[in-house]
C-alpha cells in the first residue's frame, strides 16, 4: 500500500517505521515500510483492504497514532493527509452519534467543531487535484477533530460521574502507583498516601528470588504492612514479568528446558502467593507475557505458563482475585513479527480453557516505542475500553506517560523520545484529561500508575511521578485532585 506525504518533510523515517497495517478485524500483518520522495509503501504477504496507522504531530495535541479508514490496495497512491483526516472525523462522528445515543448532551462548540472538522475534510477531497491545497485542509480537519473529540471527552466524564455520583456517591474505583522495588522515603511516601488509595508491589521476581531457591522478602514485607497500616489496596504482581531485567540471571540456563523453566515459575508463584496471602486484593498474573521476546518461548509455551501460574495463584489463594496482564493492547509489536494470539485472542482463547480469572489489567506505556504503546487520542481509548469491556470481566489500567525527552540514565529501556513532544506540562495535561474518562468507564476497576521515581532503575526514561531529585511533578497533583474529586 502507498501513500504520498504531503509536505514530504512531514513525515520522519523514525516515524514511517512506526506504521502498520490492520484488518476489518483489527488484526494486525507484519509490514515493512520504508519513506523515500515523499512516498510511503508497506509491503506484506497479503494483498487485502487494509487501515494505516501512523504517528503524526498535530500542532497543539503533539505526535498522535493516526488511523484512516479501511483502504483497498491501488495502483496510485493514497494522499496520506486527506486519508488519516478521514479516519479521524469519521470516529468523531461515530462517538458522538454513540454518546448522544445514550444521553449525551454535546456543547453547541463541540458540535460547531464537528461540523468545521467535516467541512475541511469536504474540501481536502474535492481538492486533491492540488495535493498541497488539499493537505491544507486535511490539516485543518485534523485540529478541528482533535479538539472536538477532547471536549466531547470531557462532556462524557462530567455527565457519567454526575450520573454516577447521583446513585452511589463517589466511585471505588482503585487509583494506585507501583512501589518499586525499594522502600520509600519519607517524603515520597507521605506525598502517595495523598495522592493514593491503592498500591502497586511488584514483587519482581530477579529481586525477590536472588539465587536458585533463595528468597528475600525484607522489601515486599515493609511494603505490603505499610499499605496495609494506611488503608490502602494492596495489588501485588505481574507474577512474573517476561521481559530480561524482572528475570533473574540464572533462569537463562534453563532457556531450552521449558518444563523446568515452567517449574521455576510456579516455585517462585506459590512462594509469593503462600507468604502473602489474604493480604492481597488482587493478584496480577504474568506480565509482558503477550508481547514478550525472551527466553525463546513459543506462542504454545506462552499459552501453558500462563495456565501454570493461575493455577497456582488459585491453588494456594483460592479466594484470591487473579487478573491476567496484557500489554500493548493495540498490538503495535504485531507489525514486526510474526505472532499467533493477538493480544485479544490470546485473552479469549485463555478465558475459553475455563480458567479462574477475576479480571483483566491492560499495560499502555504510552508515547514509548518499541517496548510501549503510541500516544493515542482520547476517543481511541475509549473505543479500546469498550472493545475489552466485551469480555464482561472487570479491567484495570497499568499506565505511565513520559514527563520529559531525552537521555534518562536510569532507564533500563534506551528509547529516544521526540523532542519537544513531552515534558512535566504535557504530562500532568495528559493525566487530567485520560485519567478521569478512564474511571469513569463502565467496567473499569482502576487506574495504576506504572512508575512512581525516576531517581531509582526503572523502565521507562522519565515516566515517573517523582524527577531524578525526588522532586513531585505536577502530574502527581493532579492525580491527587482526580482522586479527591472523584473517588471514596
Amino acid at each position: 500500500m502507498q501513500f504520498h506525504v504531503v509536505p514530504a518533510e512531514r513525515l520522519t523515517e523514525q516515524q514511517a517505521r512506526q506504521a502498520y497495517l490492520t484488518g476489518l478485524d483489527g488484526v494486525g500483518w507484519p509490514v515493512r515500510a520504508s519513506y523515500d520522495r515523499a512516498t510511503l509503501v508497506l509491503r506484506r504477504t497479503v494483498a487485502d483492504s487494509a487501515c494505516l496507522h501512523l504517528p503524526w504531530f498535530v500542532p497543539d495535541h503533539g505526535p498522535l497514532m493516526l488511523s484512516t479508514g479501511i483502504l483497498m490496495e491501488t495502483a496510485e497512491p493514497y494522499l496520506l493527509p486527506l486519508e488519516l483526516a478521514r479516519g479521524l472525523v469519521n470516529q468523531l462522528r461515530t462517538q458522538l452519534f454513540e454518546w448522544q445515543a445514550i444521553g449525551l448532551q454535546a456543547s453547541e462548540e463541540t458540535l460547531q467543531k464537528t461540523a468545521e472538522a467535516t467541512q475541511q475534510l469536504a474540501a481536502a477531497s474535492v481538492q486533491q487535484f492540488d495535493p498541497s491545497l488539499s493537505a491544507l485542509h486535511a490539516e485543518a480537519a485534523l485540529h478541528e477533530a482533535l479538539q472536538a473529540i477532547e471536549q466531547l471527552a470531557a462532556a462524557y466524564v462530567d455527565q457519567a460521574f454526575a450520573i454516577r455520583a447521583k446513585s452511589g456517591g463517589k466511585l471505588a474505583s482503585f487509583l494506585g502507583a507501583d512501589l518499586g522495588d525499594s522502600p520509600l522515603p519519607d517524603a515520597v511516601a507521605r506525598r502517595f498516601l495523598k495522592s493514593f488509595n491503592a498500591a502497586n508491589v511488584p514483587l519482581t521476581w530477579r529481586a525477590v528470588e536472588t539465587a536458585e531457591g533463595h528468597f528475600d522478602f525484607t522489601v515486599p514485607d515493609a511494603q505490603i504492612a505499610w499499605c496495609r497500616r494506611n488503608g490502602l489496596k494492596v495489588i501485588a504482581g505481574p507474577l512474573p514479568v517476561l521481559d530480561a531485567p524482572a528475570l533473574p540471571d540464572w533462569l537463562t540456563l534453563f532457556e531450552d528446558d521449558f518444563d523446568s523453566l515452567l517449574e521455576f515459575v510456579a516455585g517462585y508463584v506459590r512462594a509469593v502467593v503462600a507468604r502473602y496471602r489474604g493480604q492481597v486484593d488482587l493478584w496480577r498474573c504474568a506480565g509482558r507475557v503477550n508481547s514478550s521476546e525472551v527466553l525463546g518461548l513459543s506462542e504454545e509455551e506462552k499459552f501453558r505458563l500462563v495456565l501454570r501460574v493461575i493455577e497456582t495463584i488459585k491453588d494456594v489463594d483460592p479466594r484470591g482475585f487473579v487478573a491476567l496482564c496484557v500489554d500493548q493492547p493495540w498490538a503495535e509489536y504485531m507489525s514486526r513479527r510474526n505472532v499467533d494470539f493477538p493480544p485479544l485472542h490470546f485473552a479469549d482463547a485463555l478465558l475459553r480453557t475455563g480458567a479462574e480469572l477475576s479480571g483483566l489489567v491492560l499495560e499502555i506505556n504510552v508515547g514509548y516505542s518499541p517496548g510501549g504503546t503510541s500516544s493515542r487520542h482520547l476517543a481511541e481509548f475509549s473505543r479500546m475500553i469498550d472493545v475489552w469491556s466485551g469480555f464482561d470481566l472487570p479491567l484495570w489500567i497499568a499506565l505511565c506517560v513520559p514527563g520529559a525527552a531525552g537521555e534518562e540514565p536510569l532507564a533500563r529501556r534506551k528509547i529516544v523520545l521526540p523532542p519537544d513532544a513531552w515534558s512535566p506540562a504535557v504530562q500532568r495535561a495528559w493525566t487530567a484529561r485520560y485519567i478521569p474518562l478512564l474511571l469513569v468507564k463502565t467496567g473499569v476497576e482502576g487506574v495504576l500508575w506504572n512508575q512512581l521515581r525516576d531517581d531509582v532503575p526503572h523502565d521507562f526514561p522519565h515516566a515517573g511521578l517523582f524527577d531524578l531529585k525526588n522532586h513531585p511533578k505536577p502530574a502527581l497533583r493532579t492525580l491527587a485532585a482526580v482522586r479527591k474529586k472523584m473517588l471514596l
